[in-house]
């Protein structure tokens, strides 16, 4: 007992030390200021699901679509966060019969948006039954409405659908386009839950107009972990990627400024971005590819920097094997200042990014894998480059080093010290 107690206290002490060693955390940044939280609209989502007859079909990990589309709302509805203002809309979930022109009015609001009562809403997901047609088009168009009002703030709609519209002519892509065209900041997201070229297609281009993305999902877990995810990114603030259309070699590539943007990169091929980074500056980039389609297992994303001349100044890559709905990776790279440099007006360097995929099609059927390119995300900042000329991003711990010099010199006294326990504690039961 006497020796527990010595030990404890032996820790606490190394404890407090390392503790005392850490910077305190600045109490300025967690306080809100005099005047209180800058107060801002309320994030507004509507989530639209697709209840068509085809939703009872069972091939979700053997289930229906219609039970996963299910568990997957009320995981959501248990997960949203407070500020945001949730509503659900359905399409295809009345009229079951052949009239078209009735069937592609099947759309209504199932859940108000608004402040979510959890239960409430759980029980109207739970009415829901696969019924009729696919008015994706009208679904949209209502959806838009439900989210419209003067207040601002972020909007989003994330469509769950296993079909392609029924409803022609409405375009539901060019009803996205309109939406877009009116300039409201309004975001739609799509998930399909068939891996079908067509729907993929359709839902890809619906996403693409106003900025979206598109997924394919085929496990209700994915499912579930999606659309949470798109609901907690409209509490973010709004950033809306811009498109640009990266080229096959350095030479062609397209200038671009600090930004987040988007484009679309077909199965193993190259993608050639340029960025001018001033002497004294720290470029920081980040890729993100999605798997919106079904996908051989091993798969792997490099970002590469190099100059003008194709000198290779830093890499970022990352690969793996199974299922992945996202793979990222990063890089970052410093220009060095120049002592004979016009300080009034330094030259730029261009520095070319270059990202590149090792995806392959799950199948050799597969022959539309690679069209069109699986969405692509580029984030680019500038920003300036250390104080120090061993401040460097080395291994990406950045003004981290000291940290991990206080956290090693801590377990080198702490197994120094665990080692004379062990001893003393050894010693005295020999003696006794």
């Amino acid at each position: 007992m006497i020796t527990t107690r010595r030990a404890a206290v032996v820790v606490a002490a190394l404890l407090t030390v390392v503790a005392g060693a850490l910077p305190a955390t600045s109490t300025a940044a967690a306080a809100t200021t005099a005047d209180g939280p800058t107060a801002r609209p309320a994030p507004k989502v509507e989530l639209v699901l697709d209840v068509s007859g085809s939703m009872k079909t069972r091939d979700i990990d053997g289930q229906s679509r219609m039970s996963a589309a299910k568990q997957a709302f009320n995981d959501v509805i248990d997960a949203v966060p407070e500020e945001v203002e949730l509503g659900i809309r359905t399409l295809g979930a009345d009229y079951p019969g052949e009239d078209k022109a009735r069937g592609c009015k099947d759309t209504r609001q199932l859940y108000p948006v608004g402040p979510i009562d959890r239960t409430e809403a759980k029980t109207a997901v739970a009415t829901l039954s696969p019924t009729g047609w696919t008015p994706i088009g009208p679904a949209l168009l209502g959806a838009a409405d439900d989210l419209d009002g003067d207040e601002g703030g972020s909007r989003r709609i994330v469509l769950i659908s296993d079909g392609e519209d029924t409803c022609g002519p409405l375009d539901p892509c060019e009803v996205a386009r309109e939406i877009a065209a009116k300039g409201v900041d309004l975001v739609i997201d799509t998930l399909g839950l068939v891996p079908n070229a067509k729907i993929r297609q359709q839902l890809s281009c619906i996403a693409g107009a106003t900025g979206g993305t598109y997924t394919a999902v085929q496990h209700k877990e994915d499912l579930s972990d999606k659309v949470k995810q798109l609901v907690d990114r409209a509490a973010d603030p709004v950033v809306t990627p811009v498109p640009v259309e990266g080229a096959a070699a350095c030479a062609d590539a397209p200038k671009i400024e600090p930004g987040l943007y988007t484009d679309r990169q077909p199965l193993g091929t190259h993608r050639w971005y340029q960025v001018d980074v001033l002497p004294g500056q720290e470029l920081r980039a980040s890729v993100s590819v999605a798997a919106d389609r079904p996908l051989a297992d091993d798969y792997g994303v490099l970002l590469r920097a190099v100059t003008a001349h194709g000198r290779e100044l830093v890499r970022g890559s990352e690969a793996g094997s199974g299922r992945t709905d996202v793979i990222s990776s990063g890089l970052r790279h410093p220009e060095r200042e120049r002592e004979d440099a016009d300080t009034d007006k330094p030259a730029a360097t261009p520095v070319c990014l270059e990202v590149s995929n090792s995806f392959a099609p799950a199948s050799a059927k597969a022959a539309d894998a690679s069209a069109p390119g699986m969405p692509l995300e580029l984030t680019v900042d500038v920003v300036d480059g250390p104080s120090d000329a061993s401040d460097t991003a080395a291994f990406g711990l950045g003004r981290g080093w000291w940290l991990l010099g206080v956290l090693v010199l801590a377990g080198f006294l702490g197994g120094l010290i665990f080692g004379w326990l062990s001893r003393w504690r050894f010693a005295v039961w020999r003696t006794h």
